[in-house]
């Protein structure tokens, strides 16, 4: 009863004031019908504040969001199917879903003639410009009698999450090079029909021992070729994304985290679609779990992608080189850096010497506050330690510098040995 009396809307207050002031001035001016009209005045929202304690309603709700995995940018759909599994009938029903700001306003939905077995679907739709993973709900619920002198509120406690991946880009194809031992560009040939063996060959290289050539493929294709003893072939790539708070400039959906977080993605993709299995590398180490995905094994990039959309920043000084151990020789490894601090120097020198062929995407990040600096100076910094490397601003477009990357195949590479020395910035 409590509970119902703190319910009162305005309407009831109104009714008990006017009920009281009535019987006052009755009981003053010696009135008795006026305190009949003042008896009902007070009785109406107190007899229907009692009715509505003692009412136990059994509302259902199940909700669902489609897609629950999207772009920033898309919209998604959310159907919420309500249903009254009680036998006594309510009033009107004033239900609101709890939304987070960034998806829009809250979806408010007005209900009426809820009785037993009563069903009734409703949906509404939201959209995010910026990643991230949301929790739709939970959905309050508001009844209120005929006479709108009562509201009683109630709310469901379960959630379903959303999860807002960062915007990409298509990207041009390129050349990315790599080293000999299955990886990069150099894939071994393969073949529509034949045996096993036929999937796992290449072609003969000077000192390969003349007992392991494939005679059958040889003749087929007309090149000698030589059987794979080693595990078959797969491309793999490595994006190295550089989130250390210091390195990046700008706030919010607009910072230079934000354009690099929406580079790596895009990569990611992009290399998954040309058949590559994909790992993730943060400044803090490997990130998205510690296995490769690929198109086949792991649902292509989408569990890169969901990682990328709850990426944090890092306050980390250098960058992580440690999982550096875990990877052999050769490998495309491809770095969306921030500002490069002289410390991370022996790092990317490592990371090249790794990498059979190595890209960098340096973004210009004081770009991001008006000026224009750390990105110029990274980008050619990097090409002296043999990365391909182009800078990306705030309004330069990630497909055309992914385009200028792919121009100097070839050059950076071999411009500066792997064990170069160790260069400093300009403060």
């Amino acid at each position: 009863m409590r509970e119902a009396l703190g319910g009162l809307t305005v309407r009831g207050r109104a009714f008990l004031a006017a009920g009281v002031t009535a019987v006052v001035c009755a009981l003053t001016l010696g009135q008795p019908a006026l305190i009949r009209v003042g008896v009902l005045l007070l009785a109406l929202p107190l007899v229907t504040a009692a009715l509505l304690s003692r009412t136990r309603y059994r509302l259902s709700l199940v909700r669902t969001v489609s897609p629950q995995v999207v772009p920033a940018g898309q919209p998604a759909r959310v159907e919420l199917e309500l249903g009254n599994q009680g036998r006594t009938p309510s009033g009107v029903l004033l239900l609101e879903e709890q939304v987070p700001y960034v998806l829009g306003s809250r979806p408010r939905f007005v209900l009426d003639g809820v009785r037993h077995g009563w069903r009734r679907e409703v949906s509404y739709s939201v959209r995010s410009d910026v990643r991230g993973r949301f929790e739709l709900g939970p959905m309050s619920v508001r009844t209120s009698d005929p006479f709108g002198l009562v509201e009683l509120g109630r709310a469901f406690q379960t959630t379903v999450p959303l999860t807002v991946t960062p915007r990409v880009v298509a990207l041009p194809t390129i050349p990315l090079g790599g080293s000999h031992s299955g990886s990069g560009d150099n894939r071994p040939r393969s073949f529509a029909t034949g045996s096993a063996e036929d999937v796992t060959v290449r072609e003969y290289r000077r000192g390969d021992d003349l007992r392991r050539v494939h005679w059958r493929s040889s003749a087929r294709t007309g090149e000698l070729m030589v059987r794979r003893e080693e595990q078959p072939w797969q491309a793999r790539a490595t994006v190295v994304l550089d989130n250390r708070s210091r390195a990046h400039r700008g706030h919010g959906a607009s910072s230079s985290l934000e354009a690099a977080v929406s580079a790596a993605a895009s990569v990611a993709l992009h290399l998954v679609g040309r058949g590559f299995a994909v790992r993730l590398v943060t400044a803090a180490g490997v990130a998205g779990g510690s296995g490769w995905h690929d198109r086949e094994g792991e649902v292509g990039a989408g569990p890169l992608l969901e990682a990328l959309a709850v990426l944090p920043p890092v306050r980390e000084r250098l960058l992580d080189g440690s999982w550096l151990t875990e990877q052999g020789q050769g490998g495309v490894t491809v770095a969306v850096l921030g500002a490069v601090d002289p410390g991370d120097v022996p790092v990317l020198r490592r990371m090249r010497h790794h990498a059979g062929a190595a890209l960098a995407v340096a973004l210009d990040v004081d770009g991001w506050t008006g000026g224009r600096g750390d990105g110029a100076v990274s980008a050619p910094l990097l090409g002296q330690h043999g990365w391909r490397a182009a800078s990306l601003g705030p309004r330069d477009r990630l497909d055309t510098v992914w385009r200028e990357l792919g121009s100097h195949h070839g050059r950076s590479s071999t411009a500066v040995p792997d064990r170069a020395p160790t260069a400093e910035v300009a403060g």
